[in-house]
């Protein structure tokens, strides 16, 4: 039975004492419990006892979803990805068609947070208004990029969690260096870890008030 193991749970295990987590091939590892494992040194083993490797930016699955600006950019990208053999959750938009880009970028955030995907790509005119979006979702770290050096740093300072790219300011070309460059980026750690986390004590003091 599949099950998804969250920040949550790896704070709980903690507490308890435990510095390992067993899991299974079919259970999902949240983002942020990721982050959280890192953080605390615990070790994720599968139920044979073999070590799961948690550290390095591995991307299997990414969801991806655009406004009507971004849609020819998206499906370029797709073909992009499929070559590296990473599975896609296109959540849309399909067409040229008008529409609204927070409705697509609120969908790949939640993919995102539900661990759905390892993490996520939006696509609109200019990258603003979608990342503008997806932030106000608690965990979600998404990052306007608009050249190799700001998605480095999105993601080797900031471990972003979705890269935002703005079709009508970038070529295919320079956004597929992006892309490449993004995916191909570890997060360092350290004293970075340590401002993520007064972000997130910002999200739990304004998201979690009883």
């Amino acid at each position: 039975m599949k099950k998804v193991i969250t920040e949550r749970d790896v704070i709980e295990s903690y507490k308890t004492g435990s510095k390992n987590i067993a899991v299974n091939s079919n259970d999902i590892i949240t983002p942020l419990a990721k982050e959280k494992i890192n953080d605390l040194g615990i070790k994720i083993t599968t139920e044979s006892g073999k070590p799961v490797r948690i550290g390095s930016f591995k991307v299997s699955k990414i969801a991806i979803g655009s406004d009507h600006t971004g849609f020819n950019l998206k499906e370029f990208l797709k073909k992009i990805l499929a070559d590296k053999s990473v599975e896609i959750i296109d959540v849309g938009t399909n067409s040229e068609d008008s529409c609204d880009y927070p409705d697509f970028a609120l969908s790949v955030a939640y993919k995102v947070t539900a661990g759905e995907a390892d993490c996520g790509i939006i696509l609109d005119a200019t990258g603003i208004p979608s990342a503008i979006t997806a932030n106000k979702i608690p965990g979600i770290r998404a990052a306007t990029c608009y050249n190799e050096f700001t998605a480095w740093s999105a993601r080797n300072h900031n471990n972003a969690n979705i890269l935002v790219m703005g079709a009508k300011t970038l070529g295919d070309e320079s956004a597929k260096s992006i892309l490449d460059k993004w995916l191909t980026t570890d997060f360092e750690g350290g004293r970075h870890q340590r401002r993520l986390d007064k972000i997130t004590r910002i999200e739990d003091k304004l998201f979690n008030k009883k």
